[in-house]
């Protein structure tokens, strides 16, 4: 990973620095649903604040399109990251022009601004250098911390870095460390567990991932496409016929890289998706024609408990069945508490992100209790995937 400068570096006091978070939030009735993110970001402002810098924050919301979209204006979000951190946060209602450039002007040292949402314009996602003069115009220094919009190369996240002195924000540095021990420079054994729907979503990252790690988990219905291309019966699972041929070759890959791959032995099955719904447990090679595989069974479980308790790192990316939906959320919830005891003992260094799992990580109780959870989605999993992401690299020292 290349060397990056982090806040230690930056002289605040006394300056206008553009800080590019991620304020897109979770809203539900005009307010903020889930306050997680501006929770993260709150270390950073509050570092910058106390060392008394104007903190001026950029950030995206949804998908206006280039056009102003009252209903995703950043105005609400700014109220809520006030009432995170305990101080005022004033608001310009654009980002560029008169009405942002006479805001920063009024800024005291300490003070906290939210502009308005960059993707009102449309160069933002353009990556337009022009509307990323005109931001630079606003401050002295930049700070990425919004590592989840960092695998797209946008106005705000990659050409503003190239402006100004750029810097790393504390929740960015920590997640490029983080990411680092996974998968940089991380201690062996190295295990990878990749669930989820679909093998066509993930080829990359499996691709990428049996060149680099030890132990290949696989769970969630990918793990039915692996299990039906070795010619294993299936039922009613789901699973992609197309990929069969695929599924092999990832197979050969990971032998000949020394990269055990890891599937079910047995499976919780049922004739029915839904919440209670009456299950068994069967192996692998015994899934009725009419039922479907919703979860991994204890065997497996046990089995993935016992390669990781002998593996010093981890990565999770998918959970390992359809936790959304009890019974089926058993062998997720199983091993999640597993990795968090190993990592609580010290045993294991893990690191997991996506979507899907870090609510399965909440839904087991142990979303905490990991060495890092990143809610960073695409970003997370493209720097899985082995691929450079533009605002990282923008921010490279």
């Amino acid at each position: 990973m290349p060397a990056f400068r982090t806040l230690d570096a930056l002289e605040a006091r006394g300056r206008r620095v553009l800080l590019r978070a991620d304020l897109n939030v979770p809203m539900q009735d005009g307010k903020v649903s889930d306050l997680t993110r501006l929770e993260r970001l709150s270390p950073t402002i509050r570092e910058l604040a106390e060392k008394g810098a104007k903190v001026v924050v950029l950030s995206h919301f949804d998908r206006p399109k280039g056009k102003r979209v009252p209903e995703m204006s950043l105005r609400p979000v700014a109220e809520a990251l006030g009432s995170v951190l305990g101080r005022p946060v004033g608001f310009a209602e654009d980002c560029i022009g008169p009405e942002a450039e006479a805001v920063v002007a009024a800024m005291r040292p300490g003070d906290v601004v939210v502009l308005e949402n960059t993707r009102f314009h449309p160069g933002e996602e353009k990556n337009d250098p022009a509307l990323a003069d005109a931001i630079a115009r606003l401050g002295d220094a930049y700070v990425n911390d919004a590592f989840s919009a960092a695998h797209r190369a946008h106005a705000t996240t990659e050409a503003l870095a190239h402006r100004l002195p750029a810097y790393a924000g504390r929740l960015m540095q920590a997640e490029l460390e983080a990411l680092e021990k996974a998968l940089g420079n991380p201690a062996r054994p190295v295990a990878a567990i990749v669930g989820g729907a679909k093998v066509s979503t993930k080829l990359d990252l499996l691709g990428n991932l049996v060149g680099r790690v030890n132990h290949l988990i696989i769970g969630g219905a990918m793990a039915n496409t692996f299990l039906a291309a070795r010619g294993v019966a299936v039922g009613k699972s789901l699973q992609e016929a197309e990929l069969h041929d695929t599924a092999r070759g990832i197979e050969e890959k990971a032998r000949a890289a020394g990269c055990a791959i890891l599937l079910p032995v047995d499976a919780v099955v049922a004739r029915a998706f839904r919440a209670g719904a009456p299950s068994e447990t069967v192996m692998v090679d015994a899934v009725p024609a009419e039922a479907m595989i919703l979860d991994v069974g204890p065997l497996t479980t046990a089995s993935i408990l016992d390669c990781l308790s002998e593996c010093r790192t981890l990565v999770w990316n998918g959970p390992l069945g359809a936790f959304e939906t009890p019974p089926f959320d058993a062998a997720t919830v199983r091993v999640a508490k597993g990795v968090a005891g190993l990592t609580k003992a010290g045993q294991l260094l893990s690191v997991a992100g996506g979507g899907d799992t870090v609510a399965a990580l909440r839904h087991a109780g142990v979303v905490d209790d990991l060495s890092y959870v990143s809610a960073a989605g695409g970003a997370f999993l493209e720097w899985l995937e082995g691929k450079t992401l533009p605002g990282v690299a923008a921010l490279a020292a």
